[in-house]
């Protein structure tokens, strides 16, 4: 992938093949060439010095030295993941964006500068973002991945922030990959608002989902389970609620992958309707799995989730996984609830 360079003094902009780069200069007049590939996952950036005094081996990408340099010019190959590159999803882009900065040495005449660097895709309808991003969780147990995450308003993608205003909602979604395996059907069986990153006896904490599946929150709000697209895929539309207003908020959940036709009060997605009352997200016809939401739900079956979960890992390290038990992940993430935008 090649970019085209040119000479600027305030603003330059590129086209790339596949990619959208645009450089915008500083205030202050910087005479110099500069060319910049856009890779998939990475970027190299040439800077040729015009002046003579001026000493390369001070640019850096972030936080990223050149990887080498020399009297005129200084050469960057940096992967996104690496020198503090922001990301950011808006719509239909995917963009990265970094600092590339000029640190003046106290006796130099030369003057400190700062050039932002954008690299823009067509966001692929299929992505979705990584482990390392802080909506978007991912946890593998044996060769099944979990991942859960914040999501867009339409449930297309990743969300774009983490601040919600009050009355909100807050689009949640959670699936389970299961490339090997007989279909898997997902459960959030618990959810947790809490203000501390970990659960402690002494945190305060906010009930969301509890009982085994039931969504308390649809109770008193817009809160719901929204319809299955896939059996894999559970998507939740939470609506914000007045805990913490203002502070940072660590949502806590407990995942559950079952066999999709043993449905029982204790495997089950549950939330309220109006009118209606409690409803298996399901299969409407077996809602009566969901009237213990006003009370315990508790299993029929004498055999503990406990040691169902401690067989099925045993059968999963040895590859004999067969008919799917219970496998239980928990997840943890952050959002800040807040009463509007300020």
């Amino acid at each position: 992938m090649h970019c085209v360079s040119s000479k600027y003094s305030v603003m330059m902009v590129s086209f790339c093949q596949g990619a959208l780069l645009l450089i915008l200069a500083a205030a202050m007049a910087v005479y110099a060439d500069m060319k910049v590939d856009c890779g998939p996952d990475f970027l190299t950036l040439i800077w040729t010095e015009s002046r003579p005094q001026a000493d390369t081996s001070l640019l850096r990408l972030g936080n990223c030295f050149p990887t080498s340099f020399s009297a005129g010019e200084a050469y960057f190959y940096v992967d996104f993941t690496d020198c503090n590159f922001r990301r950011l999803v808006t719509g239909d882009a995917l963009m990265y964006s970094n600092d590339l900065t000029y640190v003046a040495s106290a006796d130099s005449y030369d003057l400190a500068f700062t050039h932002p660097v954008v690299c823009a895709y067509e966001r692929p309808k299929d992505w979705y973002a990584t482990i390392y991003d802080p909506v978007f969780k991912t946890y593998s147990l044996g060769d099944l991945q979990f991942n859960i995450g914040l999501m867009n308003d339409d449930f297309s993608g990743p969300a774009e922030s983490t601040r919600f205003p009050l009355g909100s909602i807050i689009p949640i979604m959670a699936s389970v990959v299961q490339e090997t395996h007989q279909p898997l059907l997902l459960l959030l069986e618990e959810c947790v608002a809490a203000t501390t990153p970990e659960l402690y006896p002494e945190s305060t904490m906010y009930p969301i989902i509890s009982n085994k599946g039931c969504l308390l929150e649809s109770v008193s709000s817009r809160s719901k389970f929204e319809p299955r697209q896939k059996s894999s895929e559970i998507r939740l539309s939470l609506q914000t609620f007045t805990f913490a207003m203002g502070e940072e908020v660590f949502i806590h959940c407990k995942l559950l992958a079952w066999d999709p036709n043993g449905l029982d009060s204790t495997k089950k997605a549950c939330h309220f309707v109006d009118g209606h009352g409690w409803e298996l997200l399901d299969n409407l016809a077996q809602s009566n799995l969901c009237d213990c939401c006003e009370s315990k739900c508790k299993s029929r079956r004498q055999r503990s989730v406990a040691s169902e979960m401690e067989s099925t890992l045993k059968r999963i390290a040895s590859g004999k996984l067969g008919t799917i038990s219970a496998i239980m992940v928990e997840f943890t993430y952050n959002i800040l609830l807040e009463k509007d935008f300020a």
